[in-house]
């Protein structure tokens, strides 16, 4: 697997690192000597302690997946679709009026404040 590019300067990237590993939080993760080595040798060559690139190439990582579990891809035809479906609805079905209800009483169930409000 090819190492993701980097195209923040060393210095402003590991102070965030630095930072992170102030909170005084810890993550223990047992590896091979390979692989502790070779994170290493990448730690050295940004500058970084081993601690500080772990973290920061976690973090980067966690927000590639949760920046791409939070989109969605539509295709021309399907955006097209959506729009059209939002300036149309389609009517309104017994199913979805008992959905609002339920949908309603458990708002009202979770906030007693909400059935006072107009």
């Amino acid at each position: 697997m090819t190492p993701p590019s980097y195209n923040v300067r060393t210095e402003d990237r590991w102070q965030g690192g630095a930072m992170l590993a102030q909170s005084g939080k810890r993550i223990t993760a047992r590896v091979t000597d390979h692989v502790q080595e070779k994170l290493q040798v990448a730690a050295d060559l940004v500058g970084a302690t081993l601690n500080q690139f772990v973290v920061q190439a976690a973090l980067e990582k966690a927000e590639q997946i949760i920046e791409s579990e939070s989109t969605i891809v539509l295709t021309r035809r399907e955006s097209l679709r959506l729009l059209e479906m939002i300036e149309n609805p389609p009517p309104r079905n017994e199913k979805f009026r008992q959905a609002q209800v339920r949908h309603r009483k458990m708002k009202s169930d979770a906030d007693p404040a909400a059935e006072r409000r107009p």
